[in-house]
């Protein structure tokens, strides 16, 4: 069993499409549109087969983003090794994105820096 796709609502639908596909290497299927209820989506396609959701409605009310709380906290992208974690942070910070935690090795013996989506997102980025 794999996990096949995770979705998340956003406000900013084109942004998100853009952020994702620039930084981690996601390609968008074509928009789904669903007039009636005023729904837009797309999926973003990455090289393991996971897939992302990003789904948009106007009446969608704002998420909570401060720490703690119940739900998904994160997700984690692997590039493969800690270069790779240093270069892709690195390009977020200078693009202007939040680094929420920097390059480090956590307790749990990863390598790893987290980093705030365009939305407020945590996303982890491992090696």
């Amino acid at each position: 069993m794999r996990i096949e796709h995770i979705a998340i609502w956003v406000k900013d639908l084109e942004n998100m499409r853009a952020f994702y596909e620039r930084y981690f290497h996601g390609t968008a299927g074509a928009m789904y549109i669903n007039p009636k209820k005023q729904f837009r989506s797309y999926f973003i396609t990455f090289e393991t087969g996971c897939r992302l959701e990003l789904m948009h409605k106007t009446d969608i009310p704002e998420n909570q983003t401060e720490q703690p709380f119940t739900g998904i906290t994160h997700f984690a992208f692997s590039t493969g090794n800690r270069e790779s974690v240093d270069r892709l942070t690195d390009m977020l910070k200078a693009d202007g994105y939040l680094i929420a935690s920097e390059p480090r090795v956590t307790g749990d013996g990863y390598y790893e820096s987290v980093i705030k989506d365009p939305e407020g997102n945590l996303v982890e980025i491992t090696e």
